[in-house]
């Protein structure tokens, strides 16, 4: 087989592993989140999550906080912030205080990487799931500053 038909089949494997992958349903409905190896510890997935307006998906990345926000006490309690993570990226960080730790000290330019779900918005996305999941259920997410883990 020549290098471009197999160049072929594998671009014709991957096509048909995103459609059956997008097709798939968790109980509720919802697209589950998929590790894909650009996941696994780059900027990559989240810009290309933004670009293509997709949510439910585990990404990691870092970036310089912009701007604290009060926190949201409606439900669960979630600390809020902005992080940049590109010159055309923002997201908001939502970490769950009722199951993790309050990310402390913390204050715009630091730099925090991170772990979490992605939802896109127009804005730039949200990033939540930065925590544990106490039921075993999620893909289990962190927020790491200044040496230390908030998990």
């Amino acid at each position: 087989m020549s290098l471009r038909a197999k160049r072929l089949l594998l671009s014709a494997v991957v096509v048909i592993v995103v459609a059956v992958l997008a097709s798939v349903r968790d109980h509720a409905g919802r697209t589950p989140a998929v590790a894909t190896p650009a996941a696994a510890g780059n900027d990559s997935t989240l810009a290309a999550a933004f670009d293509s307006h997709a949510s439910n998906v585990v990404v990691e990345g870092q970036g310089t906080v912009v701007k604290i926000l009060s926190d949201d006490n409606d439900g669960s309690h979630h600390q809020r912030f902005i992080v940049r993570v590109s010159p055309r990226q923002t997201v908001l960080i939502a970490h769950n205080i009722d199951l993790a730790p309050r990310v402390s000290p913390l204050h715009e330019g630091d730099v925090v990487a991170f772990s979490g779900e992605y939802e896109w918005n127009p804005k730039g996305g949200i990033v939540h799931w930065t925590h544990r999941d106490p039921e075993g259920s999620h893909a289990a997410g962190w927020i790491r500053h200044d040496g230390q883990v908030f998990d």
